[in-house]
This record gives C-alpha cells, structure tokens and sequence, in this order.
C-alpha cells in the first residue's frame, strides 16, 4: 500500500479537461469525532478511514450548489443551481489518495439528482430546501422527498466569525480534500476535484436540529460536533472517474 499522500490546502494537481465546473457557495462545515472501526464497513471496497491524530469524522456540509456546467460549457442557471445538503465520511485508498465518501447528498432539484444517481452510482436524493442570509448568520433547511426515508430533515445555522488567517491541521484535514471515492458499477472509482484554497471563517451554530446522519446509517451525533466553521465558497473542477482503487482493475 503507499503511503497517504499529504493533506495540502492547495490542490495537488489542475484538472485541465473538466467533466464538471460549478461553485459550492455559502458553506457550513459540522463536523462530529468517530471511531474509525464505526465507519467502515460503509466504505467502498478499497479503502479505509482516514484519521487524524486517531479519529475519523463524521462530516454534515451545509451549502448552495450554483451554475453546474459540463466541460467548460457555461454553467446552467435553474437546474445547475440548488441547495444541497451532504452527510459524508473521510477516506484513503491503497494508492494513498485522500478523499470523501458521501453517504447521503440531498438536493433541491429532481432532474439533477436523477443524473447523479444514475450516472454517477451518487447517493443524491431529492428534497424540499432553502438557504437564507441574514447579516452574519445563514440558516439552512432540508426535508426529505424522494426516496426516502421520507420526511428525513435538517434544520442548521451558523453565525459566521472571524476569518481564519492560519488553519489548524484538524481544518485542512476536514475541508482540503481533492477528491471523492465512490462506488462505481465493477468497484470503487476515484474522482478529483480543483479548486482555489479555501476562504474559511470560524463559525458558531446556532441551531441544530436534524437526522440526516442517522438516516445516513450513522449512529446519532451525541454532543455538539468539534468544528464548525463557514466558507464563502469557490469555483471547482471535477475530472472524470479515474483509475480504480488499489485491488481493483484500472478501466
């Protein structure tokens, strides 16, 4: 197995040829502690969890989703634009690729959420959302359609604080991460992302009221999650699903 690559703030290589661009604007970052050997078993074949000083996390990312566009087409104004939702997992390949797995990816417009499925074998499901500003404080909403369980929700907001100038390395850790590790159709496909360093601002979460994680499969957050913090947001660029996870065959 080779060693994990390092967890940098910039990403470590350009995708010149996207599959995707879009921006992920407005975002919440919660993040709650776990024990690697409670997520496991719910990662693709080839990986594992990846840690930092001996834990792994459980992610909920709160965020608006603007202008998705395919290759380097102008981004789609109505369906490329929508509020999503994500509960997800942190992970490391045999090839030593650092990364995010999805568990749940709720969104507000059913067509996109259709494709993701479809296309992409991506656990998007369809639902009821809105984000809203008001001064410093961003409130964010989500209440399961489609398909199910239904009625699953999420009521946060976070009041944005001062600028973080020097990341702590529990911070890279959560919110540097260039790439995603998903199971696709023979195994697990790898899939990279670009985008400029994070703008990050530590945050403090005034309301949270959701299960979304434990509908994710995850047991229920107990306590308030160990980091919260909020991002402006930037530009990104996805690169199509690359070479397999270590163990399974390269396309």
């Amino acid at each position: 197995m080779t060693p994990s690559e390092a967890v940098t703030p910039d990403a470590p290589a350009v995708i010149r040829t996207p599959l995707l661009t879009q921006q992920w604007l407005d975002l919440a970052f919660l993040h709650w502690a776990v024990e690697p050997s409670a997520v496991a078993p719910l990662l693709p074949p080839g990986t594992t969890p990846d840690t930092y000083e001996g834990a792994t996390y459980v992610g909920l990312v709160a965020f608006r989703m603007h202008r998705v566009g395919w290759f380097r087409l102008p981004g789609v104004p109505y369906l490329g634009s929508f509020p999503e939702t994500n509960v997800r997992l942190y992970s490391v390949d045999g090839h030593g690729r650092r990364g995010v797995v999805f568990r749940s990816m709720d969104a507000a417009r059913l067509i996109p959420v259709a494709m993701g499925r479809a296309g992409f074998r991506l656990p998007y499901l369809w639902s009821r959302m809105t984000v809203r500003t008001d001064g410093d404080t961003v409130r964010y909403t989500s209440e399961r359609r489609w398909p199910g369980p239904r009625g699953a929700y999420c009521r946060i907001a976070v009041r944005r604080g001062e600028r973080i100038t020097d990341p702590t390395g529990l911070e890279h850790f959560l919110t540097a991460r260039w790439g995603m590790h998903n199971a696709f159709f023979n195994g697990a496909a790898y899939l990279a992302n670009d985008h400029p360093r994070w703008p990050l601002y530590r945050a403090e979460l005034t309301e949270c009221r959701e299960n979304l994680i434990e509908a994710a499969g995850l047991p229920a957050p107990q306590g308030p999650p160990v980091s919260v913090l909020y991002s402006p947001g930037v530009p990104v660029r996805l690169g199509r699903p690359g070479r397999r996870t270590a163990g399974i065959p390269t396309p």
